[in-house]
C-alpha cells in the first residue's frame, strides 16, 4: 500500500467521519453520503463523490447502518469494481460478509472489519483499541498489507471468522447493550451514597445508549447467536429469583 492509493468511505455519518479522518492521515479519501454532503461538513482534502464516482478507487469502507447494508450493496453492485478491495464496519459480521459475497463482483477481495470503537472513545484513549478483521475472500499478501496498517494506527487487530466474532460479542458487546437499555428504562439516577459499581452502571447506560435505537436493534436482530445469549440471560436471572425465592422459605422456616 502507498500514500498514493485512493480509499473511498461509502456512509458520512458519526463513525464514517471519525473513519474518514483516520485513513485521510495516510491516503487520499473520498466520501459519499445519500443524505447528500456540502463541502464544509467534511474535512480538508476529502473529495465528496456521487453514487458512481465513490467506486472509483483502490479500497473503498461501507460505513452504513447494519439494516441498510444488504439494500446499500444492492444499489452499488452495478458500479463495483472487482479490482478494489472491499471493507464493511458493521458491528456483526455473519450477515454482512454474506451479502458482500453475494452482491459483490465474482473474485472481489473482500475483508470484513469490526473496529470496536467509535469516535468518542477514539479520541480519548491512549491505548490500543481492538479491531476485528476476517478474511472473507482476499489474497494473503493483501490482507497482511491492511493488517499491518491498522496495527500501524495502534489499532490491537484480531483475526477470527465471522462466525466466532458474532459468538463472542453476543456475550460481550450484545449483552451490554441489552443490559445498558433495562438499566435506561429503570430510570437509575446518581445519588449522594453511591458506591463504586453503581457509578460503573450508570457508565453502562451512558454508554450504551448514547448510541442509536436502531443500532441496539441491528446489533439483536442480525447477530445469529443473540438467541442462545438471551436464553443464558434470562436462564441465569431465573436461576438467582428461584434462591431468592428458596432462602426466603429457608429463614421464614427458622
Amino acid at each position: 500500500m502507498t500514500i498514493d492509493q485512493t480509499v473511498s468511505v461509502y456512509g458520512y455519518g458519526r463513525f464514517g467521519k471519525l473513519w474518514a479522518d483516520i485513513l485521510a492521515e495516510n491516503f487520499h479519501v473520498q466520501v459519499f453520503s445519500r443524505r447528500g454532503l456540502q463541502p464544509e461538513e467534511v474535512s480538508p482534502g476529502t473529495t465528496i463523490c456521487d453514487q458512481r464516482t465513490i467506486f472509483d478507487c483502490d479500497a473503498l469502507f461501507f460505513c452504513v447502518a447494519i439494516s441498510s447494508f444488504e439494500e446499500v450493496l444492492k444499489q452499488s453492485a452495478p458500479y463495483c469494481k472487482k479490482e478494489t478491495v472491499f471493507f464493511d464496519t458493521c458491528s456483526v459480521k455473519v450477515f454482512p460478509a454474506g451479502w458482500m459475497k453475494k452482491y459483490l463482483p465474482e473474485e472481489s477481495s473482500i475483508i470484513a472489519t469490526h473496529p470496536m470503537f467509535g469516535p468518542d472513545s477514539y479520541r480519548k484513549t491512549t491505548r490500543k483499541l481492538p479491531m476485528v478483521m476476517c478474511n472473507i475472500s482476499t489474497a494473503p499478501t493483501i490482507f497482511a498489507d491492511w493488517n499491518d496498517y491498522f496495527t500501524s494506527r495502534s489499532m490491537q487487530v484480531e483475526v477470527m471468522t465471522p462466525e466466532k466474532h458474532d459468538e463472542t460479542i453476543a456475550y460481550s458487546q450484545g449483552i451490554t447493550h441489552y443490559i445498558g437499555r433495562v438499566l435506561a428504562e429503570l430510570q437509575l439516577r446518581p445519588s449522594s451514597i453511591d458506591t463504586h459499581g453503581y457509578r460503573h452502571l450508570l457508565e453502562i447506560i451512558e454508554q450504551t445508549c448514547n448510541d442509536s435505537r436502531q443500532l441496539f436493534f441491528d446489533l439483536l436482530h442480525f447477530n445469529p447467536y443473540t438467541k442462545q445469549m438471551l436464553k443464558s440471560l434470562n436462564h441465569s436471572l431465573d436461576r438467582i429469583s428461584t434462591d431468592l425465592a428458596k432462602n426466603e422459605k429457608d429463614m421464614a422456616a427458622r
